[in-house]
């Protein structure tokens, strides 16, 4: 996106997936508890790295959709 007088604008709606990654982990509900295990790890340590999954996934989207084309 750019304004009028050429310059880029970061005010893409895109950009309000990022906020999924930062909210998603402060929800406790989603992790506390020890079950399920995934290869005898509690729920809580592979569910971080589902949040980053999560996180990479969502920056990736944003950027491929706000990138500027040529």
């Amino acid at each position: 996106m750019t304004t009028p007088n050429g310059d880029r604008s970061d005010r893409s709606p895109w950009n309000w997936l990022l906020i999924v990654p930062i909210i998603l982990p402060l929800l406790p509900f989603l992790y506390n508890s020890d079950e399920p295990r995934l290869l005898g790890f509690p729920l809580f340590y592979w569910l971080q790295l589902a949040f980053i999954a999560v996180g990479v996934t969502g920056t990736t989207i944003v950027y491929q959709m706000t990138k500027r084309r040529r």
